[in-house]
């Protein structure tokens, strides 16, 4: 029995001692790293999606105004439910904190704004909207994508809203909404990597004007 197993491990595994045990606790040790890599290699497939490639604040007479540029596409299981019908929604959230040194920092300003993306089956046109505002048409997935990639500037807080001279600091994430999605969608959207598309939160700082 002994000689069977030596044709198919290390004759020092078949020993005892330090320096044996040592010899396979480091074998578990890569095993459980190589499966640690193949867990973390999908859901890091999963988690590229939306770059936020600029996003500034300037003032204007209206308000504060969010100019912003994301990079993303679509996977092809979000392009074919889109061609049957399901509208894909992408929600922009933002939010002004000043730091304080006596308490926690003041939430001065939170907004958020949606817009959606749709396919017209008997027109073969493509519908962008931010929800609350005109309907674009659009003769192309591309084109459409494009209206969302680079948003029309955003008013997110009316002038006064910010103590002019100090400094803020600004945190803004985008991403698909799955909470606008059907129910039935609902349920397979939260549990498929292939619906997850969102990017991380960026922050920087804004000094009122």
């Amino acid at each position: 029995m002994r000689d069977r197993f030596a044709r198919h491990f290390p004759t020092d595994l078949l020993s005892t001692g330090p320096l044996v045990t040592r010899r396979i606790l480091r074998l578990i040790a890569w095993q459980l790293l190589l499966m640690v890599a193949c867990v973390l290699a999908p859901a890091a497939r999963a988690a590229e999606g939306v770059e936020i490639k600029r996003a500034y604040i300037e003032a204007a007479d209206e308000g504060y105004r969010l100019a912003a540029n994301y990079s993303f596409d679509l996977n092809h299981g979000l392009e074919d439910a889109i061609q049957h019908g399901v509208q894909l929604y992408f929600t922009t959230e933002i939010e002004f904190t000043r730091p304080r040194w006596y308490w926690f920092d003041e939430k001065a300003i939170v907004a958020h704004q949606t817009a959606r993306i749709s396919y017209n089956v008997l027109t073969r046109q493509y519908h962008v909207s931010v929800i609350g505002s005109v309907q674009q048409s659009f003769s192309s997935l591309e084109d459409a994508l494009f209206l969302i990639r680079r948003p029309s500037r955003w008013v997110v807080a009316p002038r006064g809203a910010l103590k002019v001279g100090e400094t803020y600091n600004v945190t803004l994430r985008m991403g698909m909404d799955r909470d606008y999605l059907p129910k039935p969608i609902q349920v397979n959207a939260f549990n498929n990597s292939e619906w997850r598309l969102a990017s991380d939160k960026k922050t920087f700082q804004y000094r009122a004007e």
